[in-house]
């Protein structure tokens, strides 16, 4: 009788789970949704004022090497112009993918 009992519970509160998660499902998709929307701009614009603050950074850590006679002052170019030139494609990609 217990075992009838505890399974007949289970079934009830399954279906009830399950009736409740349809109802409101499609409208916190949808709101979940329009709440990622808010975020695309801002985030798109601190991943550019992150990519010109090490942009900065790189710049004055070259002229320092490239004053101080270092031999990889083009290798350290490259990287910091690589890194910059990344930041400001993924900040430009996410505004355009994800922007509506």
């Amino acid at each position: 009788m217990k075992k009838k009992l505890l399974l007949f519970a289970l079934a009830v509160v399954a279906t009830a789970s399950n009736t409740f998660a349809q109802g409101g499902g499609a409208g916190g998709i949808d709101a979940g949704a329009s709440e990622l929307t808010t975020y695309i701009d801002p985030i798109g614009n601190l991943i550019l004022v992150i990519g010109a603050i090490v942009g900065l950074v790189g710049g004055i850590r070259v002229y320092i090497k490239w004053n101080s006679g270092d031999q990889d002052v083009q290798k350290a170019i490259m990287g910091w112009m690589g890194s910059c030139v990344f930041l400001m494609v993924v900040g430009v990609i996410i505004k355009a993918f994800f922007g509506v």
